[in-house]
């Protein structure tokens, strides 16, 4: 019994030891990880909105590109190839040479395939059945691209693409007539006959049981995004709210209903109570003026306070620059004394 309290003891006694340098090697590592983590949280907050807004706009390009810009310019480069396009039959070709001289020497054999010159000069090669001139099969051979050229006209889009569609030109040509577009649409929606077809085509899609759920849901989304008559705060004022003790960060918006007013028997202030971390949304609630207190904060300082949910504090309201502040104001006031104690023996 003695032996087996002993070696009790002993394992008791060793258990605590080894919690002991245990915790003490976490705690270790946790103080040296601790400024690694601290510093990747910043250099993360720093590079996440630039990385973010190019992530949204690069988004937004892709989609006007796959949606409006390549069904264009396919469209385009169809209607362009069968305007410019030079493509000629076989039963062409017999119909040209029926009745002349000498027209095995009009057709010669290439490692290309098999030419011909045609009566007004131009050198045709043959694909498919189908002759199409020199030049513009072997700029479309040398730069093919991932167009499927099965056919003579496939080779005559790919060959709009290279000489006349190129990207550097189709991109700013797009964006200047997409603007003129918009500015056109403007412009006739704004008249009385454009607004007049405008609210039928609304009226219309309000009728559509499904179709109108979304289409006004959007609407509200662009109307909102694009409207010219943005909300203007005034200042920025703290009010007890949602219950007396609990002070949050208003905007105010301007004076309030006349009934309102009427009821409380002071100014009321229409004043919109953000969310936090969006301050595009809230609450707009009708408050004494009495009862709110002017905070000597700007809009914009106010917008990082509710975005941080109340991390960042301009530097003129935070308790450590007030501490700061006074501690200043003591330390000039004692020097002001000792110096005046000083300069007093000096004056007698």
């Amino acid at each position: 019994m003695n032996s087996e309290d002993k070696s009790t003891r002993k394992n008791s006694a060793v258990k605590p030891n080894h919690r002991k340098k245990t915790s003490t090697k976490t705690g270790w590592f946790r103080k040296s990880f601790n400024p690694f983590r601290i510093a990747t949280l910043r250099g993360l907050g720093i590079l996440l909105p630039p990385l973010l807004t190019i992530m949204l706009f690069a988004w937004a390009w892709n989609t006007i590109e796959r949606a409006i810009l390549l069904p264009v310019e396919s469209l385009s480069e169809t209607a362009l190839a069968y305007a410019i396009e030079d493509i000629r039959t076989e039963s062409m070709i017999e119909l040209e040479t029926t009745g002349l001289e000498n027209v095995q020497e009009r057709f010669k054999s290439d490692p290309k395939g098999k030419l011909y010159t045609s009566l007004d000069g131009t050198l045709l090669i043959e694909f498919n059945n189908q002759w199409l001139p020199l030049d513009v099969f072997e700029l479309v051979s040398a730069n093919p691209g991932t167009a499927n050229l099965s056919t003579a006209h496939d080779y005559y889009k790919r060959y709009v693409q290279l000489r006349y569609l190129k990207r550097h030109l189709v991109i700013p040509a797009f964006l200047a007539i997409f603007l003129g577009v918009m500015y056109i649409v403007g412009k006739l929606l704004a008249a009385g006959i454009g607004r007049f077809f405008w609210h039928q085509f609304e009226s219309l899609i309000n009728r559509l049981p499904i179709i109108r759920n979304v289409y006004s849901s959007v609407k509200q989304v662009t109307d909102f995004a694009f409207s010219e008559t943005d909300v203007q705060f005034t200042r920025v004022v703290a009010v007890e709210y949602p219950r007396r003790g609990i002070w949050s960060i208003g905007f105010v918006t301007g004076e309030s209903m006349l009934d309102i007013r009427n009821a409380a028997g002071e100014p009321v202030l229409s004043v919109l109570m953000p969310t936090s971390p969006m301050p595009a949304t809230g609450f707009t609630i009708s408050v004494p003026k009495s009862e709110t207190v002017d905070l000597d904060i700007t809009i914009d300082q106010a917008i990082q306070y509710c975005v941080s949910c109340g991390v960042v504090v301009p530097d003129h309201q935070t308790a450590k620059t007030a501490i700061e502040g006074e501690f200043q104001k003591k330390n000039k006031s004692q020097a002001s004394q000792e110096q005046l104690k000083n300069n007093a023996p000096a004056n007698d």
